[in-house]
């Protein structure tokens, strides 16, 4: 059996700067704070695994915990971050369902054609399930986003560059690792990915483009549609893909 496990952000659609980083920003000014990370902050964030543990980095700051009164007590910093990402997954699947997130080329395509041929799918990533389900569906639509395996953040106890969501998810799948690819955007992504014994195929996003992607089988712009055509960065595989990469192809980075 073959499967492919998608990551979300970044892979799926290009959330992080259109979706994430405002919903982060929109929450910070609800709660009163005073912090507006930039899109070079966030580029530095999202070193970080996980939308929590980047805000967790606000209890950093000791002017800014002193002069908001943020709780020092670690339980209550916890339920105070629950309550924070609670409010920033709801303003982010606001954003999604409004349709400012258009998918990654290839997405919809590649889904069609790996369900029509019998391969098991999944999402492998960190984010919040409501939000992962939310950015899924709109990327491949609603039927086909029912039939995905869905693996996120807080099912698993370490966040990427572990490899325990993507050990997950195969286990989910029933699939072995060597019969899975995975399509990453990142290299926490890609070191989660391998880390678990799949191989993996990168569609660098706009934060990624300039990261160490050498693990990868095979590394490119997009999966590519007609009109937006992918291009080829790195080539580790027998693949030789076009313009648009096929199912073909992707089989043959195993």
């Amino acid at each position: 059996m073959r499967a492919l496990v998608f990551d979300c952000d970044g892979v799926l659609a290009d959330t992080e700067r259109y979706g994430h980083l405002p919903a982060f920003n929109a929450t910070f000014a609800a709660f009163g704070l005073p912090v507006e990370w930039s899109p070079e902050e966030y580029g530095e964030k999202l070193r970080i695994g996980g939308g929590k543990e980047r805000m967790a980095t606000l209890f950093a700051d000791p002017e800014l915990v002193r002069a908001q009164g943020l709780p020092t007590d670690p339980g209550a910093q916890r339920e105070l971050l629950q309550e924070w990402h609670r409010h920033k997954t709801a303003v982010y699947k606001q954003i999604v369902q409004s349709g400012q997130l258009p998918p990654r080329p290839g997405i919809a395509r590649v889904v069609g054609e790996a369900l029509a041929a019998g391969w098991s799918l999944a999402v492998a990533s960190t984010s919040a399930e409501e939000a992962v389900r939310a950015v899924l569906e709109h990327a491949v639509g609603a039927e086909q986003a029912r039939r995905f395996v869905v693996v996120a953040g807080d099912d698993v106890p370490r966040k990427k560059p572990d490899p325990a969501v993507y050990t997950l998810a195969v286990e989910q799948l029933g699939a072995r690792p060597q019969d899975a690819l995975a399509v990453e955007d990142s290299r926490n992504g890609l070191l989660a990915a391998v880390g678990a014994g799949l191989r993996c195929v990168v569609t660098v996003s706009g934060y990624t483009a300039e990261e160490d992607m050498s693990e990868a089988a095979l590394v490119l712009t997009s999966l590519g549609d007609p009109g937006e055509p992918a291009e080829v960065l790195a080539n580790r595989s027998a693949a030789r893909p076009g313009a648009t990469i096929e199912l073909e192809d992707l089989e043959a980075c195993l």
